[in-house]
């Protein structure tokens, strides 16, 4: 058995404001640009509580430190 442990972190390479979606899109393996998209259209439809989310993520995710393995 491998070791599957992963950690969501905010991206430091891929990102747009602060690499929320970006981290997200890495953690799940799917385009982080899909992720972002998905977040705008939920943002619209909840007047705008997907922002606070986003600033919620942005403060309590911890940022990629770059060490891979």
């Amino acid at each position: 058995m491998g070791n599957d442990y992963r950690k969501l972190v905010r991206s430091r390479t891929d990102r747009m404001l602060c690499g929320v979606c970006g981290g997200i899109g890495d953690y799940l393996h799917i385009d982080p640009t899909l992720v972002r998209l998905i977040w705008v259209l939920c943002s619209l439809a909840g007047c705008g509580m997907g922002l606070i989310i986003y600033i919620v993520a942005a403060i309590i995710m911890p940022e990629d430190n770059g060490v891979v393995g």
